[in-house]
């Protein structure tokens, strides 16, 4: 166990067994799909009108806020022009289906009906509608397990939306609430405040809502703040979620990075000075 926690040497052999117990978390998942769909078959028609009608409203104030998104990607756009920054295109998604929710009060883990026949690699960011929900830890072939960001060893790089402060949120082992260590008493952050991934680290993508600042507590004479904060995305309520990929996704073991160029070899020291030639590498002169 030791060895496998530190080296992941039985990745393989968990992946196995995933697959082979597949069809009983099917079956085991089967009385709940078919409620859902039970219920949405014999929905009452005064219930389908409603919903229409709210659908009708949310669609109209999302489209009026896609047109000023569009107008402030284009200004976007000529502020990274003047920059001479490059423009990122928009990440890929994939909608996944929630199959299981781990029952141990010290873990927060979900299993995700897509694996590793969909594209899904470890360490690959997870959303909900609203927000951050966590990263994919085990890939199966057609499963794959998540981390929520509220697991107690899950930590995320932030920044306050409001000033652009960074720090980092912790996950406390409760699904509702996140905690900010290491933020001194005079830093500038409220309650209310927004937090958004900082896009440091290289594995989440900035700009994603993660949790908005609940209470922030400044004792005389203690030199860190005690700030607490509460997921933005709907943790404990989600069936869906969606699986991101970046415009650079990290390597897996299965595929080492590879040199840009080849590798230029190494001449023999000159016989007179003892020196290497002109043209070596500084690498291999030193």
């Amino acid at each position: 166990m030791v060895i496998d926690h530190r080296q992941h040497h039985l990745e393989s052999v968990r992946s196995v067994l995933s697959t082979a117990i597949y069809p009983l978390q099917y079956v085991a998942n089967l009385p709940l799909s078919t409620g859902r769909w039970l219920s949405e078959t014999f929905a009452t028609r005064n219930r389908l009108q409603e919903e229409n009608r709210e659908l009708r409203r949310s669609n109209l104030l999302l489209q009026g806020r896609q047109q000023k998104m569009e107008a402030l990607e284009a200004e976007n756009m000529r502020l990274r022009d003047l920059l001479d920054s490059s423009f990122k295109i928009g990440d890929r998604v994939l909608i996944a289906e929630l199959v299981a929710v781990d029952m141990d009060p010290y873990r927060q883990l979900v299993l995700l009906n897509k694996g590793s026949s969909s594209g899904i690699y470890k360490g690959q960011p997870v959303l909900h509608a609203n927000a951050v929900m966590g990263q994919v830890i085990h890939v199966n072939r057609f499963t794959s397990s998540v981390l929520m960001i509220t697991d107690a060893s899950h930590a995320l790089p932030i920044q306050v939306n409001r000033n652009g402060l960074r720090t980092v949120a912790i996950g406390t082992g409760r699904i509702n609430e996140l905690e900010l260590p290491n933020l001194p008493n005079n830093a500038d952050i409220r309650e209310g405040d927004l937090l958004v991934t900082s896009g440091l680290g290289g594995r989440f993508p900035s700009g994603y809502p993660v949790a908005v600042v609940t209470s922030v507590v400044r004792e005389p004479g203690e030199p860190f703040a005690r700030i607490k904060a509460q997921p933005s995305a709907h943790l404990e309520r989600a069936r869906e979620a969606l699986l991101v990929w970046t415009l650079n996704p990290p390597l897996t073991d299965e595929e080492p990075a590879r040199p840009e160029t080849p590798a230029r070899p190494v001449e023999a020291p000159s016989e007179e000075t003892g020196a290497p030639p002109a043209d070596t590498p500084r690498e291999a002169a030193q």
